[in-house]
């Protein structure tokens, strides 16, 4: 399977940036995609952005025009970069990845990066 450590989250002040890092490793070729999903207390988790092996992305509604999501292909590392940060945008981050490994499909979650937005 594949494994993902995320790293980068912490407190900001409104309209200020911060960068997230996702690391996968293991079984990195089956990978489809990579992606950002969050979760604030008593909410459901969303989608933030999804990049895929072409290089497709997608953004949340939300965060369009703020967030930019990309990835460094040979350090297996996806990022996002998140500008103009909003207390709304309090939550944890969760990266995830989906893919293929012999025909079987699979989801892998980090372990979540807090990000506080708060003067």
């Amino acid at each position: 399977q594949v494994q993902l450590v995320e790293s980068g989250g912490g407190l900001v002040q409104p309209g200020g940036s911060l960068r997230l890092s996702c690391r996968a490793s293991g079984s990195i070729s089956g990978i489809n995609a990579m992606g950002w999903y969050r979760q604030a207390p008593g909410n459901q988790r969303e989608l933030v952005a999804t990049i895929t092996s072409g290089g497709s992305t997608n953004y949340g509604d939300s965060v369009k025009d703020r967030f930019t999501i990309s990835r460094d292909t040979a350090k297996n590392t996806v990022y996002l970069q998140m500008d103009s940060l909003k207390p709304e945008d309090t939550a944890v981050y969760y990266c995830n990845t989906r893919g293929n490994l012999g025909g079987v499909p699979f989801t892998s979650w980090g372990q979540g990066t807090q990000v506080t937005i708060s003067s």
